[in-house]
């Protein structure tokens, strides 16, 4: 038998517990961060038109809904999130612009609970049986960017 020693059994160990620290560590325990959306509703979304949703830490959420801006607040509790009436910009834009913006904010309203994709880096939005009602990926590099 190849003889390995007992440091070096240890140091692997070490090592092993050490990165399997830091994967956990990464894993995103609310939904806060700023993400693009890919589904809403099961419709897709408009090539080049960016609707954006960006979640903080303490609640607030800024983002364009595709022609306009808005802000306003959500209240999360573990996988369990609530949006609250957004307030928004009042500019017009083409009637499928409109059409995707007004989509978003009315399915937003639909949203009771979340989870993060992380392989995907994905955020999925989903209803209170737990049907993904919007999909959105990451924007930035890392998990820790919000």
């Amino acid at each position: 038998m190849i003889g390995i020693t007992m440091p070096t059994r240890f140091t692997a160990l070490a090592v092993l517990t050490v990165l399997l620290t830091g994967l956990a560590a990464a894993d995103p325990a609310t939904p806060a961060g700023k993400w693009l959306a890919e589904d809403i509703d099961g419709g897709g979304v408009i090539d080049r038109l960016q609707t954006t949703l960006e979640i903080r830490d303490d609640g607030m959420v800024t983002g364009m809904g595709g022609c306009n801006r808005y802000a306003g607040s959500a209240k999360f509790d573990g996988t369990t999130i609530k949006f609250l009436p957004m307030a928004s910009t009042r500019m017009a834009c083409s009637p499928a612009v409109m059409n995707q913006e007004s989509k978003f904010h009315a399915t937003l309203e639909k949203v009771r609970t979340w989870r993060v994709d992380q392989a995907q880096r994905k955020l999925l939005l989903l209803d209170g049986q737990g049907f993904d009602l919007m999909r959105f990926s990451r924007m930035g590099n890392f998990w820790t960017e919000t």
